[in-house]
């Protein structure tokens, strides 16, 4: 193996010694950094889909409720959870793996029922009253969710429509009959909105940032790579071949070989001299024992 060979051997080896520890180092910081993200995104959608429960409770609602009191019709929009869940309907084209929910533990409409894990969150937040927030983890079915859940308290406009069926517009008990979505108190924590995202979605961003790093090294790598090469060949390997082609000259007796040119004092400038003057100190003894 020539000197070449070895030195590039030798710079590939640190190169991925110094990629595997950059990997470890940068990909824990990464992955909390895509975290971070993540749930900069989920909060931002969950103060979002608080502003559109509370304008349709502000001023949508009142509107279409002096249409559906006392008619057959019932009209969706003027449920906040409704329109929440439809906006974030518009948000999940964009952001595919985020899912909300507004569970309820006794919801008008039974698809809004609390699962399993999410009335637990509930009774933490009926619980702790004071307790704004709940972020967590779950395992399900296609792996690790993230989750990040907010407490859902009856107010005085929501018990227009759910304290008792006989003050709930007539149409909405057509709708969803009066069995359940009844009996809520004020104040009452009777529900929690979740927004919910797969621990996969951070933990491949980070790896898509690692790889994109990585391979912006490998470049940058092969460039200082090539670079080192030409100063290699020019710097050393060059003058070396010269000082070992006259030193070969002169272990096969050949003294006439020219002298190497000397231009520089590093280590091989050296070298170079003293060949030279080994050369002549021979020319200048064999010439006196010619005499």
């Amino acid at each position: 193996m020539n000197l070449a060979a070895k030195f590039n051997a030798l710079f590939l080896a640190i190169v991925l010694l110094i990629s595997a520890g950059l990997y470890l180092v940068v990909r824990h910081y990464l992955i909390t950094q895509a975290q971070a993200r993540v749930d900069q995104q989920a909060r931002l959608m969950m103060e979002t889909t608080a502003s559109i429960r509370k304008y349709t409770s502000e001023h949508v609602r009142p509107i279409l409720d002096k249409y559906q009191h006392g008619t057959p019709l019932f009209y969706p929009e003027s449920v906040p959870a409704f329109s929440a869940a439809r906006m974030f309907g518009y948000l999940h084209e964009f952001y595919p793996e985020y899912t909300y929910r507004e569970a309820t533990l006794n919801p008008t409409n039974t698809a809004d029922r609390a699962l399993d894990w999410e009335a637990d969150i509930i009774r933490v937040f009926r619980e702790n009253p004071a307790r704004r927030e709940s972020m967590g983890e779950r395992e399900a079915t296609g792996g690790t969710v993230l989750y990040l859940a907010r407490p859902i308290k009856a107010v005085e406009s929501c018990l227009e429509c759910h304290s008792t069926p006989a003050s709930a517009p007539t149409s909405m008990v057509s709708l969803y009959g009066s069995d359940n979505g009844f009996g809520w108190k004020l104040n009452e924590i009777i529900g929690a909105q979740i927004v919910s995202v797969p621990v996969s979605v951070p933990r491949a961003m980070a790896e898509q940032s690692i790889s994109r790093l990585l391979l912006w090294l490998a470049g940058f790598a092969l460039l200082t790579l090539a670079l080192l090469n030409v100063a290699l060949y020019f710097g050393i390997i060059r003058p070396l071949q010269r000082v070992s082609a006259v030193a070969g000259e002169l272990s096969k007796g050949n003294l006439r070989v020219a002298e190497i040119p000397v231009t520089g004092h590093d280590e091989i400038s050296v070298l170079a001299d003293s060949l030279n003057r080994i050369n002549r100190s021979l020319v200048k003894a064999i010439g006196q024992l010619g005499r």
